[in-house]
């Protein structure tokens, strides 16, 4: 079977970024950029540039930082949208400008409030005005799978006229089922004229838990790009993830007619890195990336795995990263060292100041760990880019006490602006004493909307990981933090959040609506 390319086009700085709580900042998208350039993605969408000064900067900075991959900024249908993700993109080698419009009848009477023809007319003026800042330009039918099909086959003609060399099927609602999704991708393919002339695409939402399921139906039906997110990151329920359309592939090669350019040994360090920078833990039984994807527990897997792999195993764990990368550092290992292992995890700091502050960080937690992993560097790294962040409010010193039969409190020194205030309170709980003392102390006005702690590897002396998800007149942000003692970690990331609110580098996503 001669095989075709399937592009993968993923979108996680963008799409991903859009679930509540998950905006990154610049130097987070370039790391996640660089793990994805290095996983061999064909088309990284880097942001929504006219979204925000912080987009437009962080576009900017992964177009110059990527050489070897596509960048990507979405766009609107209309003049300033386009100018906007043009110059964010000038930097980079390989560029594309993906613009969209709705063009299903709910979306088009209510919310554009256009006809047809001027939908029609919008889209042909985008894809024109795109082609004077690049010859790689995306189009997007949004809420295609509730568009009528005779309209579709219109707008998708007169977009490849126009110039779109990528033609996007999205299922924004996650509204498709297999079948029928795959079917009317097909049915357009071969209805549109010019349909020769460009790339089809697929971009699936998993409300109904579908998403990977049509977006491989599609592929069947002659797709060739399909847009996912590491960990199915994305708005409400996620997106396709890029981890189990890329395996599916590669595992039933026998099945599809394609084959992608992504070297899948890097899928579990990609997704753990999103993971600990966005603060969504990976659940056990995801799968490809959950902690238990190759876990054999019942006697009869275990005995048949034991005698040959392939009686309960499709793929290979270390195919997709699973493997113990162990830090041979301790406490007397010195800065290059430190600095060579983090390299070639593909983190590189900016100045001196950066990479002294992280150094002192993995001294400390060399102190409390006999082993290191690529894990622990990770978060350690988080930890330090959101200490070295804006601050209003800095950890001085803790203290927590928790007893059976007595009420649990926590007394804090906190620095405000440089500062020292102390400050205590009781709880439930040490955690819920000190943000009641934290809360006392700033009186923020914040809802707390999620507390998550992830343990970063196994063991007891593991680092917790805590996500802090707060919530004040609309703005929502997420604060994290690391530590052996997982109450140091939870007051680190409420920290952290606080200082993220009051930093006014918070972002509230304008793009209401995407495909």
């Amino acid at each position: 079977m001669n095989k075709q390319q399937l592009v993968i086009f993923d979108t996680t700085l963008r799409d991903g970024e859009q679930s509540p709580g998950a905006s990154m900042t610049k130097e987070e998208k370039v790391r996640i950029a660089k793990i994805l350039e290095k996983m061999r993605v064909d088309v990284i969408e880097a942001g929504f540039a006219i979204a925000s000064p912080g987009d437009f900067e962080a576009i900017k900075a992964v177009a110059e930082t990527v050489k070897d991959s596509t960048i990507c900024s979405l766009a609107r249908a209309n003049k300033k949208d386009i100018e906007r993700a043009g110059e964010a993109l000038k930097p980079a080698n390989s560029s594309r400008i993906h613009t969209f419009i709705a063009t299903s009848p709910i979306h088009m009477e209510y919310k554009l409030r256009m006809t047809p023809d001027q939908v029609v007319d919008y889209a042909v003026s985008a894809v024109k005005h795109a082609r004077n800042y690049t010859d790689n330009v995306e189009f997007s039918c949004e809420d295609a799978s509730r568009t009528e099909f005779e309209f579709m086959c219109r707008i998708v003609e007169a977009a490849i006229n126009a110039g779109a060399n990528t033609i996007n099927i999205p299922d924004t609602v996650g509204y498709g089922e297999p079948g029928q999704f795959g079917e009317t991708v097909g049915r357009l393919i071969e209805n549109v004229p010019n349909s020769d002339k460009a790339i089809f695409s697929v971009h699936c939402h998993n409300d109904l838990g579908l998403a990977v399921a049509n977006s491989l139906s599609a592929v069947m039906h002659g797709a060739r790009q399909v847009e996912c997110t590491i960990n199915g990151l994305g708005e409400r329920a996620g997106n396709a993830s890029l981890e189990e359309i890329v395996m599916a592939v590669k595992t039933r090669h026998d099945l599809f007619p394609v084959e992608t350019s992504v070297q899948s040994e890097h899928i579990v360090p990609a997704s753990r890195l999103v993971s600990t920078i966005t603060g969504f833990p990976v659940q056990p039984n995801k799968a490809i990336v959950g902690a238990n994807a190759f876990a054999h527990e019942a006697g009869i897997h275990q005995d048949g795995v034991l005698k040959r792999r392939e009686t309960y195993e499709i793929m290979r764990a270390q195919d997709v990263g699973w493997h113990a990368n162990k830090l041979v550092l301790g406490k007397h290992s010195g800065r290059a060292a430190f600095k060579a292992r983090l390299e070639a995890l593909g983190i590189k700091f900016e100045d001196d100041d950066a990479l002294n502050a992280a150094f002192a960080r993995f001294k400390e937690l060399a102190d409390k760990k006999h082993e290191i992993f690529d894990e622990d560097l990770q978060a350690l790294v988080s930890d330090v880019s959101a200490s070295t962040a804006p601050e209003k409010y800095g950890l001085v010193s803790l203290e927590a006490i928790s007893k059976t039969g007595d009420k649990p409190q926590a007394s804090l020194v906190i620095a405000v602006d440089g500062e020292d205030h102390a400050v205590s309170s009781d709880g439930d709980g040490p955690v819920d004493a000190a943000f009641r003392a934290l809360e006392e102390l700033a009186q923020s006005g914040a809802k707390l909307k999620l507390y998550s702690v992830n343990a970063i590897t196994s063991g007891t002396d593991s680092q917790g990981e805590v996500t802090v998800r707060l919530e004040r007149e609309g703005i929502i942000v997420n604060g994290s933090g690391a530590d052996t003692d997982i109450v140091v970690a939870s007051v680190k990331a409420y920290i952290n959040a606080l200082n993220i609110l009051e930093s006014g580098m918070v972002k509230a996503h304008p793009q209401l609506e995407g495909v």
